[in-house]
């Protein structure tokens, strides 16, 4: 099991900036899938973006040309650098790590076995 804390969560108003970081504690970080997922209230918890231990990465289709991932394998760290924020990006979002190393794919949400606690992220409009 691999833990993982996210951090950088906060107020920011419509059109700003926030970044995000997941600290994960496994030696495996680096085989990884590693993702971002994000839950409002009254909504299912959806998929925002992820980076494959290759380094291969995909987004949602609503966060794509404004939110970008990245990871520092040398640190076990995960970044999501969060740009031009809407009203409806307000969510808890959650880092989570796939369950199997070396993962040829992308991983469903359902392969992901590892969840950070969430940060809630509000955009003021």
């Amino acid at each position: 099991q691999v833990q993982l804390v996210e951090s950088g969560g906060g107020l920011v108003q419509a059109g700003g900036s926030l970044r995000l970081s997941c600290a994960a504690s496994a030696r495996t970080f680096s085989s990884r899938t590693m993702g971002w997922f994000r839950q409002a209230p009254g909504n299912e918890r959806e998929f925002v973006a992820a980076i494959k231990w290759s380094g291969g990465i995909t987004y949602g289709d609503s966060v794509k040309g404004r939110f970008t991932i990245s990871r520092d394998n040398a640190k076990n760290t995960v970044d999501l650098q969060m740009n031009s924020l809407k009203p409806e990006d307000t969510a808890v979002y959650y880092c989570a790590a796939d369950q199997r190393s070396w993962r040829a794919g992308v991983p469903r949400e359902i392969d992901y076995a590892s969840w950070g606690q969430g940060t809630q992220v509000t955009v003021s409009s």
